[in-house]
């Protein structure tokens, strides 16, 4: 992949040398809308909005919870941040999936900037303002960061531990790059709202899952770049039994097979190593049984 350029016309991507002082004082900050959709987040809903109350970005972030009709008081826990998080409100998403919720945000967003958040995150201080600063100061039309697994619990914790390597989880950038580069798809991700209208949001495959995959594949096919800067922090909680994480990767699973069907290929050849791995030992087997091969 090629380099992505910033503004000024230089190349490589690392921000100005005081990449803190990217906006001087008489130029305003874009409007931040960050899309947030839950169902029975109780556990993790209090942790993630700390994280965006606690965000030094000098402009103003909005708040939009999409809720697919949470019974574990998620709403009434979130509710209890409107005096942390002023322009924070909660809106109705019947149909449940995060697409929809994300899309039904979106609509309602004042921000200039949209934001996608999930639940089981929380957020590095900076993370807006690097969001923000990476979006506007190269000509990436999308920009997210790395998802660093910290998890709860014995099971929580060795989830998170496999979520470090490679080897269990794949080679997907999101997860181990230490430089900003070009990638074919971000944790979460930030993109101008303009976009979000062009493509036509987040579309809603059958699984409920691999929206934000769709989406920037979509946005690549039109020749759109999409950074990846691992100083957009923020960390992750995996689930933490085994029954919650089969059913989350069974979907991911599925989310692999909608892409594959919606737009024809998928969009890495990473979903094909799990299968490869399947025949590759299928194939020793019958080799095994049929030539007395070990």
């Amino acid at each position: 992949m090629g380099s992505l350029q910033w503004k000024d016309g230089t190349g490589g991507l690392a921000l100005r040398s005081d990449d803190r002082g990217l906006y001087p004082d008489n130029v305003p900050h874009p409007r931040v809308t960050i899309l947030l959709p839950v169902l029975d987040e109780a556990a993790f809903i209090d942790a993630c909005l700390q994280s965006l109350a606690a965000q030094d970005y000098p402009g103003v972030i909005e708040v939009l919870i999409a809720d697919g009709g949470s019974k574990d008081g998620t709403i009434e826990r979130a509710e209890a941040w409107t005096h942390a998080l002023p322009y924070l409100r909660v809106i109705d998403n019947p149909q449940r999936f995060q697409s929809h919720g994300l899309n039904l945000a979106a609509g309602e967003a004042t921000g200039e900037i949209l934001i996608r958040a999930d639940a089981h995150t929380e957020y590095a201080t900076d993370y807006v303002l690097r969001s923000v600063e990476a979006l506007l100061d190269t000509d990436a039309t999308a920009v997210g960061g790395v998802q660093v697994a910290s998890g709860h619990g014995r099971f929580g914790k060795a989830v998170a531990e496999a979520m470090g390597t490679p080897l269990a989880v794949g080679p997907a950038r999101f997860r181990h790059a230490s430089n900003a580069t070009e990638a074919d798809t971000v944790y979460l991700g930030a993109l101008r709202r303009s976009d979000w209208e062009r493509l036509g949001g987040w579309r809603a495959l059958p699984s409920g899952v691999a929206e934000d995959a769709d989406l920037y594949f979509r946005l690549r096919l039109e020749g759109a770049r999409i950074l990846l800067d691992p100083r957009i922090s923020s960390t992750y909680s995996p689930r933490e039994t085994v029954t919650s994480l089969w059913r989350q990767f069974f979907r991911y699973g599925i989310g692999k097979a909608d892409m594959l069907y919606v737009n024809g290929r998928w969009p890495s050849w990473r979903p094909a190593a799990p299968l490869g791995l399947v025949v590759g030992l299928l194939t020793t087997v019958v080799l095994t049984l049929t030539w007395s091969w070990w």
